[in-house]
């Protein structure tokens, strides 16, 4: 192994064999070069940036960070300004002592554009972060060009969720009961868990606020049912529906290329208004 190794580094290092290394992967919310803190709304959200062009804002699921986007975003840094940020109490956007809701972290994003001078941007969000795309286009329909939301909930119920996975969640609420939480990350994690036990409680008439042009996103195995999806996408008033052949919740990580392809036409393309046209 030591020879091979010592080999590989001959390898690529040498140019004359007109050998390229591979580039180390960008460390997506690990970078000092691209990242910066903004004070919004009572904590420091953290940002990095990538890319130059119109904005496009994408937004995590529950308890991860900006690195969900790993796949995605050197696709769009090539032609869109990519704006990453860490949601409220999530990754660097510590924020130990306040209330959680998507309400909230709607607001939040909202508030980060404006710090930006950011007057709309494109909205990509996936999980909670698809919920928060739905509430910000709700909430701060000014805020919003088009979206693009995947694997995204309107309610805490089991019927909102694939067979089985409310029944987990029971369980995990049940026996965090019975838990005494001592570290900030063990209060912090039990916070975040029952964000998505409690919310969203977003009715379907609701959805007629959305005014973008939305592209409703799930997997064909995802935890989202279709059921519950196309219920999304019918309900807004100018959406397309996609869904996904052999996918599971991370559409955008398990099939990359073609979600990256097809969110990029959504939102280049002029949008077609089948359901209207009907």
């Amino acid at each position: 192994m030591p020879l091979l190794r010592s080999l590989l580094a001959a390898l690529c290092l040498s140019s004359l064999l007109g050998v390229a290394c591979a580039q180390k992967p960008v460390p997506y919310d690990n970078n000092p070069a691209a990242g910066k803190f903004y004070d919004i709304n009572g904590f420091k959200m953290y940002t990095e940036v990538y890319g130059s062009g119109p904005p496009v804002l994408m937004i995590h699921g529950n308890n991860g960070d900006m690195s969900a986007f790993a796949k995605n975003v050197s696709y769009f840094a090539s032609h869109y300004t990519v704006i990453l940020a860490d949601s409220r109490s999530q990754g660097k956007s510590v924020d130990l002592n306040h209330p959680l809701n998507f309400e909230m972290m709607a607001d939040d994003y909202a508030a980060l554009l404006d710090a930006m001078h950011i007057e709309s941007a494109d909205v990509i969000g996936w999980s909670d972060g698809g919920i928060n795309a739905l509430l910000l286009a709700m909430r701060h329909p000014e805020k919003v060009k088009k979206l693009a939301s995947t694997g995204a909930n309107l309610w805490p119920a089991a019927d909102a969720f694939a067979p089985g996975v409310w029944t987990d969640f029971t369980k995990e609420y049940e026996a965090g009961l019975h838990k005494t939480y001592t570290t900030a990350k063990e209060k912090n994690d039990r916070k975040l868990f029952l964000l998505d036990w409690n919310e969203p409680h977003i009715a379907l008439a609701q959805l007629s606020a959305i005014k973008a042009p939305s592209l409703i996103i799930c997997g064909d195995h995802d935890l989202i049912p279709v059921s519950h999806t196309d219920a999304i996408y019918r309900n807004i008033p100018h959406a397309e529906l996609w869904v996904v052949p052999n996918s599971g919740h991370a559409t955008l990580i398990e099939h990359a290329d073609e979600f990256n392809r097809k969110v990029d036409e959504f939102f280049t393309q002029p949008f077609k208004d089948y359901k209207s046209a009907n």
